[in-house]
């Protein structure tokens, strides 16, 4: 019996949590999942695998922990702060960068991995 996995579609500037959890079960090491929250709401509850970088300080952090090539991932409250943090990203010249639609509640009514 042979089996055989599908690769995962091409990272895009907006990914559903279907899309992401394609890549993480395809095993692909090279994305971050960034949590944009606060670190309350992150410590609280977060997708597993995820980092807090609050929105205040996500620029300053991802420019010192993520090189530019990085594949990633980010949620936030909302689909419009998601949106707010991916742009920053993008004009700090990360152009690998996924705003994922729904963040924690998409996430968790797919019934996918938590974490907190």
């Amino acid at each position: 019996m042979t089996s055989f996995f599908v690769k995962p579609p091409a990272m895009k500037p907006q990914a559903t949590v279907q899309d992401l959890k394609s890549r993480l079960d395809w095993g692909e090491p090279a994305l971050t999942i960034i949590d944009v929250r606060d670190r309350a709401a992150f410590n609280e509850l977060h997708i597993q695998g995820a980092v807090s970088m609050p929105l205040p300080m996500l620029v300053d952090a991802v420019s010192r922990n993520l090189e530019q090539e990085r594949d990633i991932y980010v949620y936030g409250d909302s689909d419009e702060m998601t949106a707010t943090a991916t742009g920053q990203l993008r004009a700090a010249g990360f152009q690998k960068v996924a705003e994922l639609a729904g963040g924690l509640a998409a996430w968790q009514a797919a019934k996918y991995p938590i974490e907190g």
